[in-house]
């Protein structure tokens, strides 16, 4: 599976990051740019994710990289960011709400 850190996530431009949290955690804080869609809907609106490379986001990695090796499974090129949001916020870098 591939897999990135919060600070190479940081760096990245022009890659769709996906917040894979229900609406009341991203509500309460998530990366800069991310787009919430939830784990558990996720089956619903597969035909809405990005074409081409994107990277997927929970809270800690364990939802995220869940989500990534079923959608490689279907062909698709995702990325794991290995520690989530809280990586994301441990390391200092400004969460929106």
């Amino acid at each position: 599976m591939q897999s990135i850190s919060v600070q190479q996530l940081r760096e990245r431009e022009g890659v769709p990051l996906i917040d894979v949290r229900e609406p009341d955690e991203y509500a309460a804080g998530h990366v800069p740019g991310a787009v919430n869609m939830p784990m558990s809907t996720l089956g619903e609106h597969v035909d809405d994710l990005p074409e081409g490379p994107f990277d997927v986001i929970c809270q800690v990695g364990g939802r995220s990289a869940r989500v990534v090796e079923a959608l490689t499974a279907r062909g698709l090129d995702a990325t794991n960011v290995d520690g989530g949001t809280g990586a994301w916020a441990e390391a200092g870098y400004g969460l929106e709400r």
